[in-house]
């Protein structure tokens, strides 16, 4: 199978990394968002982060403009033409459940549906539609652009050459280290950063330390890139809670639960970087402040 043309169905942040980091790696894609409005602000929101790194010189204008002349505004009905199309919409089972029907009524049953999911079950998702075997899940971490490595997540229906094929596409295409991993809440990067955060927000809470020293102790002395925290305000509250809080319900048990300082935050809409406040305070840039 050759990939020359890849489908992107949801715009929100997570879906702009993918679509440019696909268009960066020489692929046409095919961004699709619920209405036209949404559609021009993805694009926009694309092109601001392609000039900051214009800014700093990672890239030039003439690679900005490539990348960004391979990311075209599309309709459902356009996916037809796709490779392999990547669903990042919201964390949301029956309009996920939704979408891949609408999917199978316009694409060949041959062609790849994959899932960005990080807490939803692959299986009961693959379970509704007509073929189950083509469907599996690519979980990536963003920014997606600088990290190497995406969980393959198959259900209980995946097939081998389903698996083989998107392996393939991920490392052959995308130059990533491809991690199978057998579909389980969180998988294997959800669940165990989570975890790392929300005991750290036990420190917090317990007065054992301040955010800024939990941070500083994880991150010089781990020499990890950034502190729970901090990574925390980079994910998403609001992403973090909702991953604890899907884990919590299907393990039931208590380490899961999301901390009370991290419900409080997230109501308060103290959300990291995308509000420009979390544990600490960013610029527009994303840089702390």
């Amino acid at each position: 199978m050759l990939f020359k043309k890849i489908g992107v169905i949801g715009g929100g942040t997570m879906g702009q990394s993918i679509a440019e980091m696909l268009a960066a790696k020489g692929l046409d894609v095919m961004l699709v968002e619920l209405s036209p409005n949404k559609l021009d602000y993805s694009i926009g929101m694309i092109e601001t982060g392609l000039d900051k790194k214009l800014e700093k010189w990672a890239i030039t204008q003439a690679e900005k403009k490539l990348i960004l002349s391979r990311i075209h505004r599309a309709n459902l009905s356009d996916l037809s033409a796709c490779d392999l199309i990547i669903e990042t919409i919201t964390e949301d089972l029956e309009a996920k459940i939704k979408l891949f029907k609408q999917l199978e009524e316009i694409v060949s049953e041959d062609i790849i549906l994959t899932s960005n999911t990080s807490t939803l079950s692959l299986t009961e998702l693959a379970s509704a539609t007509n073929h189950p075997e083509r469907v599996i899940g690519l979980h990536w971490i963003y920014p997606v652009s600088s990290i190497d490595v995406v969980e393959i997540i198959r259900g209980l229906k995946t097939s081998d050459d389903t698996f083989e094929f998107t392996k393939k596409f991920a490392e052959e295409v995308l130059e990533k280290k491809g991690v199978m991993v057998y579909e389980s809440p969180g998988f294997v990067t959800s669940r165990l950063i989570c975890l790392h955060i929300n005991e750290a927000l036990h420190l917090l809470e317990e007065g054992v330390a301040s955010a800024e020293d939990i941070d500083q102790a994880v991150r010089i002395g781990y020499k990890f890139q950034h502190g729970p925290f901090e990574m925390a305000d980079r994910f998403g509250l609001d992403s973090v809670h909702a991953a604890l809080d899907g884990m919590f319900r299907e393990f039931g048990e208590l380490k899961y639960r999301p901390s009370t300082i991290l419900k409080k935050m997230v109501r308060a809409g103290q959300l990291g970087v995308k509000t420009g406040e979390g544990f600490f305070k960013y610029d527009k840039d994303g840089d702390r402040i």
